[in-house]
């Protein structure tokens, strides 16, 4: 019997474990994401009137660099839309000393074929956004959009 007491104690916490395992495994496949989606609530988004827009958005117009292929330059304007006016104000501060050099090394690395299109334009718009958010004492960045570009050869 001493002989058989480490067996049965290994076979019982087997069957145990393969009992935890298979349940999870049931719920996580067999769950109904209908029914879960259900549960959640809706995101409300916020609407901002136009005057409130233009209080929270920052303009960086006529920024000129060339691009990784250096006999390519970029004209490219954008618009900065955060989340509120004191983080509007601390944007502004930061824009000239932070701001601009990582829109500088960000497009040093980009090709004119990576810009072309608006998956490009897109691409480039996600790529600052995240860039710039961490950079943000308070607040945040909610949209960057790119409001004239121009590609030209020197």
């Amino acid at each position: 019997m001493k002989k058989m007491l480490p067996w049965l104690i290994t076979i019982l916490l087997s069957i145990t474990l393969i009992a935890i395992v298979s349940i999870i495994l049931f719920r996580s496949l067999f769950n109904d994401p209908a029914s879960t989606a259900a549960n959640k609530e809706p995101v409300e988004i916020e609407k901002l009137s136009a005057d409130k827009r233009v209080e929270v958005t920052a303009e960086l117009n006529d920024f000129r660099r060339n691009l990784k292929d250096q006999e390519k330059v970029v004209i490219i304007s954008f618009a900065f839309q955060l989340d509120a006016k004191k983080t509007k104000e601390d944007f502004d501060k930061l824009l000239e000393i932070e701001i601009k050099p990582m829109i500088s090394r960000t497009l040093a690395d980009t090709t004119a074929e990576e810009l072309n299109g608006s998956q490009g334009e897109d691409a480039l718009e996600s790529k600052l956004l995240n860039l710039i958010n961490p950079a943000l004492p308070k607040g945040k960045l909610i949209k960057v959009e790119i409001t004239d570009f121009i590609i030209t050869e020197l």
